[in-house]
């Protein structure tokens, strides 16, 4: 789900977290993934997620985008960071877990902001990761989208012996699009959208049970995505 409008004008701390709060706390999610968002928000998020399921810790990450212009980080317009979060509930007893992040080697330089990933590798639990792609150019986008899939994902998967993973974010790529997004993603790899840009995507240890998307009252340009998978063994 995305925290602000299209556009760094819109985004200011706390704009879209109540209705954000609201899904976690109806869904009680295991990963959340945010992209536009001002990092104080994603606390805000981590602590609906811990009361709706108490039991565990929830592993908070918050990664900047990358202003061009500076070359320092993305700012909303209240002088907060500006970037993309990834919440991950880890079960009781478990807390360690390693962040890995980058920028894209591909970006359009037409564009101050240049776009990151990032993902959490923790010893229990699946790997998540989240993005969010160019919005200015397709083809920059679907070389981002190829590099995150053949290079990013297997690299954290092989560092503790390419354990199943998960990402959602905003991959600014359609299905029937040109160019499409079933075009950089693997064969074998279960996704779902939302019917526009924004995707979940598994690798094949998983098999999709449901999606559905959720209105978030026309406070993002994005509808909520909430994906429930199963693995291949049939646990939740």
């Amino acid at each position: 789900m995305n925290l602000c409008d299209s556009g760094i004008a819109a985004c200011y701390t706390g704009r879209s977290v109540p209705e954000a709060v609201a899904v976690i706390r109806a869904e009680a999610p295991d990963v959340v993934t945010v992209n536009e968002v001002c990092e104080p928000d994603v606390p805000a998020l981590a602590a609906a997620m811990a009361a709706a399921q108490p039991a565990g810790t929830v592993v908070r990450v918050f990664t900047p985008a990358a202003d061009r212009r500076t070359d320092g980080p993305f700012h909303c317009l209240d002088g907060q960071r500006y970037g993309i979060g990834l919440l991950l509930r880890l079960p009781s007893g478990h807390t360690r877990h390693r962040e890995y992040h980058g920028i894209y080697p591909a970006q359009d330089t037409r564009d101050p902001e240049e776009r990151v990933w990032v993902c959490v590798d923790a010893e229990a639990g699946p790997v998540a990761c989240t993005t969010h792609l160019a919005s200015t150019s397709a083809t920059v986008a679907l070389a981002q989208c190829r590099y995150l899939f053949g290079t990013v994902l297997p690299s954290v998967r092989a560092r503790d012996g390419y354990r199943p993973a998960v990402l959602g974010g905003d991959l600014n790529l359609r299905e029937g699009g040109s160019p499409d997004v079933r075009s950089c993603v693997p064969a074998g790899y279960p996704r779902r959208g939302d019917g526009g840009v924004q995707h979940v995507v598994a690798t094949p240890e998983f098999a999709v049970a449901s999606a559905a998307t959720l209105d978030l009252a026309g406070t993002t340009d994005h509808p909520g995505l909430v994906v429930k998978l199963t693995q291949r063994t049939g646990r939740p």
